[in-house]
C-alpha cells in the first residue's frame, strides 16, 4: 500500500521546502503502538494463531505513531476501502 499524502499546506519559511529535496527519498520506518497492559513472558509463551489480545483501548482511542523511535503524532484506527488505517488526530511537537 502506498503511504498517503497530506494535502495540507504548511506554513514554511522560504526556501525551506527546497532545503529538504535531498533527503525526501530517504526511508523511515514508521510504527503504531498498541500497548497492552500487564502482558507477560507465559502471555507471550501462549501466543498462537488466532489469539485475541485485549488493548484495554475503546473505540476512537488515540494511538501512538512512532517514526525512527520517536513519538510524532497520535490517531484513530479507521478503515479505509477495506484496510485497516491511521488517521491522525494530532502531531507531537
Amino acid at each position: 500500500m502506498e503511504p498517503s499524502r497530506t494535502e495540507t499546506p504548511v506554513d514554511q519559511p522560504p526556501g525551506a521546502e527546497a532545503a529538504w529535496n535531498h533527503v525526501k527519498g530517504l526511508l523511515c520506518r514508521l510504527s503504531v503502538e498498541i500497548p497492552i497492559q500487564h502482558f507477560n513472558v507465559r502471555q507471550l509463551l501462549d501466543l498462537a494463531p488466532g489469539a485475541i489480545l485485549d488493548t484495554h483501548y475503546e473505540e476512537g482511542s488515540h494511538v501512538p505513531v512512532i517514526v525512527n523511535g520517536q513519538l510524532i503524532a497520535r490517531g484513530e484506527f479507521d478503515v479505509v476501502e477495506e484496510a485497516l488505517a491511521i488517521r491522525l488526530t494530532e502531531l507531537v511537537s
